[in-house]
């Protein structure tokens, strides 16, 4: 069951008051709420120290919405939240978490979100992309998707969406190294390019070259293939004007050392041949395959957790901060010595439950969801300054992404009366995919939000004065909730509907009494006024972001 807010309050005074442990989960290991229980100790355990008062819970409408978006990618259909609200069961947060897990609709937004993550900023690829769905239906774990995406040829040799991360920046080192590095393993160590890192003692000259090294020989062929070349090193000058040769060194200074096979001239004419055709003829053979791979080194050294579980680690950090709205680790590129967690035993712990549950990612977002800390609300209700963002007391608005985005719209925008509740219909996959392709036109012209996000102006025209926008979103029809609106009839029930078609929530009284106004002003053109009305919910800012 889930816990409120007085139930979850005991229950931490209980935890905090048991005998040291050496971790939560050896308390409660049976409980599905450890993960949960365990963030909120730590958080509350901070609170303490730094004489923080967090903020309350949100209700049950704001929780719904939250977490679909979180979930299913999208904001609940008006019958979703009603079905919701009407639940009295005092687990039915957690019922929905789950039931949210297993869905669809998960499936589709886990993509989505990797897609942002791994290869979105560089390219459109419908392959990649049906890649990642299927690996997500299919629940691969994290370690598994990095292995193949690192090491497509080996382990996806017949599938043409995997390469695509490494295929994109196969013709630029730089992008192999430091995408792989940043994306990854959260380690940005471009700096250490040129000189050893003036402000980071982790970060050498070494290091970067020696993980470019482990992408150095990787290319790809003229007919999509991604292949390794048998030879290829690097060398580099120092600040001080000494000539090196890189090793093959991990993040985390690891070494290996490439065994000696030594070839006649005639066998290394022919490898070379080869590996020239593939790269001219889309019609030519595969090249040869050498016995020693660095990327398969790579990823041998990545998943060898005793030395330094930085795949896991990062996986950790970029959930949390998908989920909060901030890394505890932040910037969630800068994991170093000098930037440490705002609160390490907790990113430990995340960290240790992913790799011990073998690398699934489910574990640590249901934990997260289930947490008091991610039910807080965005705001204080005395209006008094907010806390650091790092202390994770108060909410933290996030911008939608472009799927979220334009898929919300799409559910707002609709007959409330022609989406369906919890229950979905047994083609309900295929019609979540004609959502996702319906939204793809205008979320491929929205921008993926970074830190300090704000509204472009390509968006904010688009918004104001595209006739696709009107057209799709807006149009006086039966299937459309500007045309549902129009036959309501009652004025408090068309202002009652919009809100909670598009806001998933009730209007207050001055919102009301706002809207009645402005409906009564323009009675003579009432459907303009309705649809107006409607356009204005959709691009605030309430609806923009994922509060």
């Amino acid at each position: 069951m889930i816990f409120h807010a007085t139930q979850r309050l005991g229950l931490l005074s209980l935890v905090m008051c048991l005998s040291e442990c050496v971790c939560l989960s050896e308390c409660v290991a049976d409980d599905k709420l450890a993960l949960s229980v365990f963030i909120d100790q730590n958080l509350e355990q901070t609170f303490e120290k730094v004489g923080v008062t967090p903020a309350p819970l949100v209700g049950d409408s704001e929780f719904a919405r939250r977490v679909t978006l979180d979930l299913a990618g999208r904001i609940p259909t008006p019958k979703e939240l009603k079905e919701f609200l009407a639940d009295i069961d005092v687990g039915k947060r957690e019922r929905l978490v789950d039931q949210l897990m297993v869905s669809e609709d998960y499936s589709f937004h886990a993509r989505n979100e990797l897609d942002i993550q791994l290869l979105a900023r560089l390219q459109w690829n419908n392959e990649w992309r049906a890649y990642l769905l299927q690996a997500i239906r299919e629940h691969r774990s994290w370690d598994r998707l990095f292995s193949e995406i690192l090491l497509p040829e080996k382990m996806r040799p017949d599938d043409k969406g995997a390469v695509a991360f490494l295929r994109q920046r196969a013709n630029d080192l730089d992008a192999m190294t430091n995408d792989t590095s940043t994306l990854l393993f959260g380690v940005n160590i471009a700096c250490a390019k040129c000189h050893d890192h003036p402000l980071v003692a982790d970060w050498h000259q070494d290091h970067y070259f020696g993980f470019a090294k482990f992408f150095k020989r990787t290319f790809a062929t003229r007919s999509g293939l991604v292949a390794e070349r048998f030879e290829g090193d690097i060398k580099f000058t120092t600040t001080l004007g000494e000539e090196k040769r890189a090793a093959f060194m991990f993040l985390n200074g690891e070494s290996i050392v490439e065994p000696e096979l030594s070839r006649s001239a005639e066998e290394w004419t022919e490898i070379r041949a080869k590996i020239k055709q593939s790269e001219s003829n889309d019609k030519a053979d595969p090249p040869p395959v050498p016995s020693f791979s660095p990327r398969e080194q790579l990823v041998s050294l990545a998943l060898d957790s005793n030395k330094s579980n930085l795949l896991a680690r990062n996986a950790a950090n970029r959930i949390w901060a998908r989920l909060m709205g901030r890394g505890l680790i932040h910037p969630i590129d800068q994991m170093h010595s000098e930037n440490p967690a705002s609160h390490p035993k907790l990113l430990d712990h995340l960290t240790t439950e992913l790799a011990d549950h073998d690398y699934d990612t489910r574990v640590l977002i249901r934990g997260i969801v289930l947490s008091d800390a991610y039910s807080r609300d965005s705001s204080l209700p005395d209006s008094s300054q907010l806390p650091s963002p790092e202390w994770f007391a108060v909410r933290t608005p996030r911008p939608l992404t472009p799927f979220q985005y334009s898929l919300s719209l799409w559910v707002a925008s609709r007959n409330p009366d022609s989406l369906p509740g919890r229950d979905k219909p047994a083609d309900w996959p295929k019609i979540r995919e004609q959502w996702e392709q319906r939204a793809e036109q205008f979320a491929r012209r929205f921008e993926i939000p970074e830190e300090h996000f704000q509204v472009s102006v390509e968006e904010a025209l688009l918004l104001s004065n595209s006739p696709q926008i009107e057209g799709e979103f807006l149009r006086n029809q039966s299937d459309t909730l500007v045309g549902y609106l129009q036959t309501v009839g009652d004025e408090p029930r068309i202002i009652d509907a919009a809100f909670f078609n598009v806001l998933a929530r009730d209007p207050k009284e001055e919102e009301r009494a706002i809207v009645r106004f402005y409906l009564g002003a323009r009675g003579d053109r009432r459907d303009q006024a309705i649809q107006q009305w409607v356009w204005a919910l959709l691009t605030s800012a309430e609806f923009r972001f994922n509060h």
